[in-house]
């Protein structure tokens, strides 16, 4: 055995005892496609959960006085050479939907790398309005009473898919920039987010649609991972009622681990005083 082939066989046992997420994931077996390998740009993430406001109270649903927090998910799947993540801030109501809905029909639907890829941003979609559906229908709840998430899959590090729904966001930073997934925050010479963005909302036809409509659209978009790209923020209403999103960007772009970076986010939303749920999630890319 040539030394080149003993360093390939070294590679692919470190790859097979690669960290698997929080909710665990599959790992699917595939030859070799010769395309860059995941570890090549390290991903790493950290999370935290105010588990109480300022005034000691936790958020309430409307129709009863059972506690609500939010679901963090971190999944980790490896499908052929290509490693893909889930990651999430969700009401609590629809974050277990979500879930299941990607397992389901992208990850455990025996499609190969290159199906996976052209379904993800539509599945993605597909998944946050089914759950919400799924919670209208059991729980009654009325249109006008918010649900929201902010989800990412990161693909092989070098794509991302985002998707946010009601006030929850996820934001990217590129460059120190802050930008959303729906819009630029910046003005910038390269154009880099997709166009292409799918809307779940139903638009109304007046002139001045209503804010419970428009805090329920659901925006989903794909952008490219590049050298640029440092971390993304996918967090809840507690934390962008306080701040913007360049102001959270700057905050917390000097730390290096990500854990250390959301719990700073979190405490200094609590600090402001935010009234609404506090979870945030990092992923930074190294």
């Amino acid at each position: 055995m040539g030394f080149k082939d003993f360093q390939l066989k070294i590679a692919k046992k470190l790859r097979l005892k690669k960290f698997i997420g929080k909710e665990g994931g599959n790992k699917k077996k595939g030859s070799g496609n010769g395309k860059r390998l995941p570890w090549m740009m390290p991903i790493t993430h950290g999370y935290y959960v105010a588990e109480e406001s300022r005034d000691g109270a936790r958020p309430q649903t409307p129709q009863s006085n059972k506690v609500e927090c939010d679901k963090v998910v971190v999944q980790r799947e490896q499908v052929e050479e290509q490693e893909w993540w889930f990651c999430g801030v969700f009401d609590t109501r629809i974050g277990g939907g979500v879930t299941k809905y990607l397992q389901a029909h992208l990850f455990d639907n025996n499609l190969n790398e290159s199906q996976m890829k052209k379904k993800s941003k539509e599945t993605l979609k597909k998944a946050h309005v089914h759950a919400k559906a799924k919670v209208r229908e059991t729980d009654k709840v009325e249109s006008t009473w918010k649900m929201g998430s902010a989800s990412a899959l990161v693909i092989n590090a070098e794509r991302l898919v985002l998707a946010n729904m009601g006030e929850y966001k996820a934001v990217v930073c590129r460059d120190g920039e802050a930008f959303e997934i729906n819009r630029r925050q910046q003005q910038t010479t390269k154009p880099h987010w997709s166009h292409k963005l799918l809307s779940a909302a139903k638009r109304s036809p007046k002139a001045g649609a209503d804010k419970s409509s428009k805090r329920s659209e659901l925006l989903v978009g794909s952008e490219r991972i590049d050298r640029d790209t440092e971390f993304v923020i996918l967090a809840s209403p507690g934390v962008w009622e306080v701040m913007k999103q360049q102001e959270a960007v700057n905050l917390i772009r000097h730390l290096e681990d990500p854990q250390e970076a959301a719990e700073c986010l979190a405490k200094e939303a609590i600090n402001r005083m935010s009234k609404s749920n506090i979870s945030c999630l990092i992923i930074r890319f190294e």
